[in-house]
């Protein structure tokens, strides 16, 4: 009886340690699974950011299966920690992992999803090191938690594998002998008794990415001026040097829209006071209202560490961590008094006098510059979690003080994570290498972030022209001159051509202003990976033969996989491929469909490979069959609150197109309300073999900024 008794205790104990460790599935959207298992924590990614989903925009998208068999994805708790296993098959791709610098391709990968500074590998240590992955075959994976996330992107191979070889390959003797494993499961270690997260179904892989996105609250709108040209000047400029900069640029005929003023703008930088240095700006009230005259913003550096020097130093101290940066204190920005604190006085000193938004500098790493992870704050969030998502809180209590005043603002963050979509933040660092910069560009869009190529110094003008080029067709064209003083203008040798991309990105403001609204209500990522793109075949053959592979040097090394990371999409309709500095020719692979050279309207191919020579004076840019381009008459500043432009409407291709163009008055958040429109461009081939275009009627009652439509054929018969 004994044993009998004894043996039933032991049977319920694993009945109850079963349960206990299966996940609890619920749907929350169509096509968005919640999974739940153990005891999640209180704070996490997306109660740090205060995303909220767009039930609206998800519902569109429409319902889809789950993606995966639910008994495959699998949850164990062991010395307080949660190790969750996804199933991955043995052609599966991985794409996402945060904002990765060098590789598209995550399959292979040993990660730690760690907010840091980008130190030059990929491996998991970034500015938006979001726990969110994307399968080629279809479907997404979001891990909600704000602690540092180990992953074994199909690494591990277990012993009861399925796939488990029944015969070693000896590597002595065997041809196919490799040093990594074929996994068949992502493993994933939180430190925590428990976690919540999300699978997104597509089945398209871009649908993967609206769905996550919109979950997130979609992508943020920015004003159109954000859209424009910025130019961030010397750390210690004055009032009289900004006024003399921005006095060039008109003269000189470049365009600018905004001007970012760097740590000297505050009498006191590293840590802060976030109070005007009253020696370079002794009226700071008159500066900014002369500057947003003449159709200047002014945005602001800073970082959030407050000086003894603050006229609010002594109040916040309480309410900051027990360890400082730069001598500063850390506000713990989950209470609301420190909130208030500090936020009251941005609002106070600056945005209240037009100031147009932030640079949040040093929100990410190094660890020797941040609070250790033995640092505590009075609100008893760990340090692990403050160090994941303070460049989250950050941009979510300055964006909420600009939408209190129904203001929209566009600006710079050096760390974010997910739940960080739908901020008016651009991703930048001190990394500096143009190669990587687009492979970031291209990798922000598994991530929901963006990321800016700044330009900020080059050796020769041809550098500084490519730099500039990819710049342009980005999330944020910018010169950062804290430092170097560059001009647009600086390098003699290719100032015209610098203008003329200047003048060409304010020329397509309508195209990437629809392109940034189509990010907010569809969650379609503005620019991102030809892995998103219909039609678009990679190779997934071997690149480096054995041959050439050192193993003196590297006893291990492997053949790897090739991956596209210099071209990427730009909207609907453009495909971007950069020179780089002593390229005189490039290969870009062309998905499925007719592509057409952007600046003659040529065909150039139809899915295959082309080799292009475009000479120092362009970008290789292709546009998709019935892309439409709708562009503007080159502007020194964007058009202003309800502003009315001519539009020319460029087509390209031979088949029937339409193109809806969004409009709205350019700076609040009226849109919310309603405020706002979709015009339909039709453009349609008639029987005597001339194109016709059209525009839909305004609506009545919405915003109309649209004047003269001209409908520009490019395509050459």
């Amino acid at each position: 009886m004994k044993k009998i008794g004894l043996l039933a205790i032991y049977l319920c104990l694993s009945i109850l340690q079963a349960f206990s460790q299966a996940i609890q599935w619920t749907e929350v959207h169509p096509g968005v699974w919640k999974g739940v298992a153990g005891k999640p924590e209180n704070f996490d990614l997306l109660k740090a950011s205060g995303a909220k989903p767009n039930a609206t925009a998800l519902d569109k998208v429409g319902s889809a299966s789950f993606p995966l068999q639910q008994a495959d994805i699998k949850f164990e708790l062991q010395d307080g920690k949660t190790f969750l296993s996804f199933p991955l098959e043995l052609e599966e791709q991985l794409y996402g992992f945060g904002l990765n610098f060098q590789t598209v391709h995550q399959r292979a990968k040993v990660l730690e999803l760690h907010v840091d500074h980008y130190g030059g590998k990929d491996n998991g240590r970034t500015h938006a090191p979001v726990p969110f992955y994307m399968s080629s075959k279809g479907y997404g994976v979001f891990i909600n938690s704000a602690r540092y996330i180990k992953v074994w992107a199909g690494t591990s191979l277990r012993k009861d594998s399925p796939i488990f070889p029944a015969e070693p390959v000896d590597r002595t003797a065997g041809k196919n002998w490799q040093s990594r494993n074929t996994s068949d499961a992502i493993e994933i270690l939180v430190p925590a008794e428990g976690v919540e997260f999300y699978v997104f179904a597509g089945p398209k892989p871009l649908q993967v990415m609206q769905r996550y996105n919109l979950f997130n609250g979609g992508g943020y709108l920015p004003p159109r001026w954000g859209l424009g040209f910025t130019q961030r000047v010397k750390t210690k400029f004055t009032d009289a040097e900004v006024k003399e900069e921005v006095q060039a640029f008109q003269d000189k005929g470049y365009p600018l829209d905004f001007v970012g003023l760097e740590p000297g703008w505050q009498s006191w930088a590293y840590p802060g006071s976030f109070t005007w240095d009253k020696g370079r700006y002794p009226n700071p009230q008159a500066f900014v209202k002369e500057m947003l005259d003449k159709g200047i913003r002014l945005n602001l550096w800073i970082n959030p560490y407050v000086s003894p020097k603050a006229s609010f130093y002594k109040e916040i101290r309480p309410l900051t961590g027990s360890h400082t940066v730069w001598r500063g204190a850390v506000p713990d920005f989950n209470l609301p008094e420190a909130r208030k604190i500090f936020f009251n006085q941005l609002k106070q000193d600056q945005i209240d006098i037009g100031v147009s938004g932030y640079k949040i500098d040093e929100v990410d790493g190094y660890d020797y510059h941040l609070w250790p992870d033995i640092a505590k704050f009075p609100s008893g969030v760990s340090a692990e979690q403050m160090r994941q998502t303070y460049g989250l809180m950050v941009q979510r209590y300055t964006s909420d003080l600009f939408k209190e005043r129904n203001q929209r603002t566009f600006g710079l963050v050096r760390a974010s994570n997910g739940g960080g979509t739908s901020f008016p933040y651009v991703i930048y660092n001190d990394y500096y290498n143009h190669e990587d910069f687009i492979t970031a560009l291209i990798n922000s869009g598994f991530s929901g972030v963006l990321w800016t190529p700044e330009v900020r110094a080059s050796k020769t003008g041809e550098e500084w022209l490519r730099r500039f080029q990819s710049n342009v067709f980005s999330p944020m064209a910018m010169i950062n001159a804290w430092s170097s003083g560059t001009k647009p203008w600086t390098y003699p040798d290719v100032a015209e051509k610098v203008k003329e991309f200047s003048l060409l990105r304010m020329k397509m403001m309508p195209y990437w202003y629809t392109t940034f609204a189509k990010y907010h209500f569809e969650g379609i990522p503005p620019f991102r990976a030809m892995n998103l793109e219909e039609g678009f075949q990679q190779e997934v053959k071997k690149e480096v033969a054995a041959a050439n592979i050192n193993l003196e040097e590297n006893p291990y090394a492997e053949a790897t996989s090739k991956e596209i990371k210099d071209q990427y999409m730009a909207g609907d309709y453009l495909l971007v491929a950069p020179m780089f500095t002593g390229q005189i020719s490039r290969k870009v692979v062309l998905p499925k469909g007719r592509w057409y050279d952007f600046y003659t309207g040529d065909f150039v191919g139809d899915g295959k490979v082309i080799t292009v020579t475009p000479g120092l004076d362009k970008i290789p840019v292709f546009v998709k069959d019935g892309g439409i381009i709708p562009m503007m008459p080159a502007k020194l500043h964007a058009p202003k609150l309800n502003e009315k432009v001519d539009l020319e409407i460029r087509f390209y291709g031979e088949k029937p197109a339409s193109f809806m163009l969004y409009d709205d008055d350019g700076e609040t958040f009226n849109y919310e309300k309603g405020a706002f429109s979709w015009r339909e461009i039709k453009v349609e081939k008639l029987k005597n073999g001339i194109f016709k275009g059209s525009i839909s009627a305004p609506e009545k009652g919405k915003p109309n900024t649209i004047g003269k439509v001209k409908i520009t054929v490019m395509t050459k018969k």
